[in-house]
């Protein structure tokens, strides 16, 4: 099942979202990441650090206070030492409470194990100071500051752990940082070319028959109907296709119709025109009887009138045999030249009564190309024909043959010095009954069908024809054929 342009627009549409929000998605994530790392130092660590150096500001105080208690006995000393230790152990109980790991823990623990033997070893030592002072101080003042520098060493390293623990905090963060925006630039660009990527097959499969479709209707426009398009088109399109189908074939049934028609009319029209022309021949003879001049003038456009619509009949049922593949080419090697020079001579007298000169120009005396004779004198005709007809008093025209020998062609080209061709009709000039906007003086009206017919000939004989103009500039016609060596074909 074809999908249609909408499904295949919307489906792309939601790869696109999809991959873009997987892009998202995944930067979200990480940003949640160094956000709960940063949330952790913020609540966990720095607190942590923080409360430790207050028991170390706290061990101290308890020192100072105890020194003067001891050295004053004065007991408002003895309660703030009291109450300093009261408040170390409140926070070792607050930060055991939220320490989460072993080694924390283990170091809480110890100080306050050792805070115990520094209360337990103050207490016994105010007994032994009534006796012998001296010696009782010293003792106590040696036991009390080892235990001071247990406590402080513990507490250090507590704050040593947690400070490392916020180093690789914060180096872990950066880095994580870095990798997350360097993926995240990554996908970013991957998800772009994949989108557009998407976006351009999608468009692709909608343009690529739409464009098959219209070059299909401009060669039906130009009259080659040709196959039926099969091409995979999403399924609104399908429609078109068909109809589109369906308008050529009947085109083409129109054609056809055509064609037959103008041929069996033709075919009905040649014999007796044939008889008209010979019965015009007999009386300008005076074989029935003597004519006034009046009568020979009336009999002798009759004539010219009759070999002309003759003519005319002639191209139509050419052209109609040549589009129905029933035209019978005899190839063989033949004299270009030649056949140029009997063109001419058709032509002479209409181009010295136009005082126009008629030259012909080849590379040597012979021009040897493989072709029908008579089809490429047909070609010959029309194209000297038109030439004079559009050229004006004292132009010239002109008919030269070019070999190319690396090639293996021969081009021959017809100029004349008329008013050239508008750009808007050289791309209809060899359709039939096409005569274009440019109308050449005191000429009679063609049938439009010359062009045509040379065109299906020279294509016949496997060559190609073409016309140079420009308003108000000289007209070439060019078409090229298949070089030959006297009296030998070409595959030879």
């Amino acid at each position: 099942m074809r999908l249609s342009i909408f499904w295949r627009l919307l489906l792309t549409s939601l790869v696109i979202i999809v991959v873009m929000g997987g892009v998202n998605l995944y930067a979200l994530l990480q940003l949640r990441e160094l956000t709960a790392m940063s949330t952790e130092m913020a609540s966990y660590h720095y607190p942590a650090v923080e409360s430790a150096k207050r028991l170390l500001g706290s061990l101290y105080a308890q020192l100072n206070s105890e020194k003067k208690y001891l050295a004053t006995k004065d007991a408002a000393f003895l309660t703030n030492f009291n109450e300093e230790v009261e408040e170390f152990q409140r926070t070792l109980q607050q930060l055991l409470g939220q320490e989460n790991s072993p080694q924390g823990q283990s170091r809480l623990q110890e100080t306050g194990r050792l805070l115990q033997e520094r209360l337990a070893l103050f207490h016994n030592g105010l007994g032994r100071v009534a006796g012998n002072v001296q010696t009782a101080m010293l003792g106590y003042e040696d036991q009390r500051d080892a235990l001071m520098d247990r406590m402080s060493s513990s507490i250090q390293s507590y704050i040593d752990l947690h400070e490392a623990r916020i180093s690789v905090g914060v180096s872990e963060s950066r880095a994580s940082a870095v990798q997350a925006e360097a993926v995240t630039q990554q996908l970013v660009l991957v998800a772009l070319i994949f989108g557009l990527g998407l976006a351009g097959i999608a468009s692709y499969t909608i343009l690529r028959p739409l464009r098959e479709l219209q070059g299909h209707i401009k060669e039906i426009g130009q009259g080659k109907f040709g196959q039926p398009l099969q091409i995979v088109a999403p399924a609104e399109l399908e429609d078109l296709v068909d109809t589109v189908n369906w308008m050529g074939g009947k085109l083409q049934e129109l054609d056809d119709m055509k064609s037959e028609f103008l041929a069996h009319v033709s075919h009905e029209l040649r014999t007796p025109m044939a008889s008209i022309q010979e019965g015009t021949h007999l009386l300008l003879d005076e074989i029935p009887g003597p004519l006034t001049q009046e009568q020979r003038t009336t009999l002798r456009i009759m004539a010219d009138s009759s070999r002309r619509l003759i003519h005319l009949i002639s191209t139509i049922l050419d052209l109609s045999k040549m589009e129905a593949g029933m035209m019978e080419y005899r190839m063989v090697p033949v004299d270009l030249k030649r056949i140029a020079d009997v063109s001419a001579n058709k032509v002479r007298l209409l181009a010295d009564s136009k005082h126009v000169q008629l030259l012909i120009e080849s590379v040597g005396e012979r021009v040897w190309v493989k072709a029908d004779a008579s089809r490429i004198e047909q070609v010959l005709d029309n194209l000297l024909s038109n030439a004079l007809k559009f050229s004006p008093e004292g132009g010239i025209v002109k008919l030269q043959m070019k070999p190319d020998q690396q090639a293996g062609v021969l081009e021959v080209a017809v100029s004349d010095t008329g008013p050239g061709i508008a750009a808007d009709d050289l791309q209809h000039i060899f359709e039939r009954f096409y005569q274009g906007r440019t109308k050449a003086k005191n000429a009679m009206g063609g049938s439009g069908l010359g062009l045509a017919l040379a065109k299906k000939v020279v294509e016949a004989h496997g060559g190609r024809i073409w016309i140079e103009s420009e308003a108000g500039k000289l007209t070439t016609v060019r078409f090229i054929l298949r070089s030959a060596k006297q009296g030998r074909g070409l595959g030879e």
